[in-house]
């Protein structure tokens, strides 16, 4: 799935969960709630009221605003702290009743744009580990101790998340560091568990390779199927809703039996080929990932709402025949669309 969350920024779509830890995170060091949201045009009833909706911007200004007030070095990770799995809706329930660490790590990676995404965030495999990396998805946070600040806090909660998962025991093996040190060292290795190295070219948490076959401590296959359809809804929704990638996803949904091209798409804009090219590459997105989601979402439902046979459900997304269908469904799922249906 793309990477869609370059374009949320302004978008109020989220519940204020995450400012509300904040919020608690600094009150014992005397930080008021009025000094972390000034200027968010928010204050404490709008954040205790359930209909309230944010932006990650506002989240991302909380961080400097603690910051500036002098909030203490362990403020990311205690934040990180109060940010359990179960503050995350559909897609923390998702997570916990993954039915292996590994369907863990890609749900969590797939479904990140729903969990107010602060960072770029990706998972792969080495021959001992599997690696968390998390890089920076906001270029106009020019002040670099919120940058820090968030990696620090997204760090903390992966390892909080993965806990509530598996259990308290597992802890990473290892983490790197893309910035220096700055006598927060003892801090860190507290909080994640784990030897840090700084002045690293990335920023990643390495796991034991061996869990990736644990199942989490809720693991149940029944659920995670029901939870992930929920996932897709939402983030379908998400991704209509905002810049030139929802734009682009709606024009696609708009004509699922015959998708436009991508110069198509771009007249309908009103604006070139070249300039659509380059304002989804602002949003680390690409026309051809966009039609992939397009068409992975159409095939989800029309196999599990309706009786058409794979060879029809190919021919109305555009493929040649249903063998390129049914390559493109296992790439995008795991599953062929037969046992897609079947396990649905």
């Amino acid at each position: 799935m793309p990477a869609f969350q370059a374009n949320l920024l302004n978008q109020k779509i989220y519940a204020p969960y995450k400012i509300a830890a904040l919020v608690d995170a600094v009150a014992a060091q005397g930080i008021a709630p009025e000094v972390v949201m000034d200027g968010l045009g928010l204050d404490r009833e709008a954040l205790a009221d359930p209909a309230t909706l944010v932006c990650i911007k506002q989240y991302i200004d909380a961080c400097t605003n603690v910051i500036e007030a002098g909030a203490n070095l362990s403020t990311p990770f205690e934040t990180a702290a109060r940010l359990h799995l179960t503050a995350y809706g559909m897609y923390g329930y998702a997570l916990l009743t993954s039915p292996t660490i590994r369907d863990y790590f890609n749900f969590g990676v797939k479904y990140h744009p729903l969990a107010t995404p602060t960072l770029h965030m990706t998972w792969r495999e080495s021959e001992e580990s599997a690696i968390f990396a998390f890089k920076e998805a906001y270029s106009y946070i020019t002040n670099i101790n919120t940058r820090n600040f968030l990696i620090q806090q997204q760090m903390g909660q992966n390892v909080i998340h993965i806990r509530d998962a598996v259990g308290p025991s597992l802890t990473p093996t290892k983490a790197l560091l893309a910035y220096s040190d700055a006598g927060t060292r003892d801090i860190h290795e507290k909080y994640l568990g784990c030897e840090c190295h700084f002045d690293q070219e990335t920023s990643e948490i390495h796991y034991p390779k061996e869990i990736l076959d644990q199942s989490p401590l809720l693991g149940n296959q029944l659920s995670i199927k029901l939870l992930q359809e929920t996932c897709n809804q939402l983030l379908g929704q998400t991704k209509m809703s905002y810049g030139i990638t929802g734009e682009v996803y709606q024009v696609l949904m708009m004509s699922p039996n015959s998708f436009p091209s991508m110069e198509a798409v771009a007249d309908l804009l009103c604006i070139t080929t070249r300039t659509l090219r380059r304002k989804l590459d602002a949003e680390m997105t690409s026309y051809r990932e966009i039609l992939d989601d397009a068409r992975c979402t159409l095939a989800t439902e029309y196999l599990l709402a309706t009786k058409m046979s794979t060879d029809d459900i190919a021919a109305r997304l555009g493929f040649s025949d249903s063998a390129n269908f049914r390559r493109a469904f296992k790439r995008w799922t795991g599953k062929s669309p037969h046992q897609f249906r079947k396990s649905g």
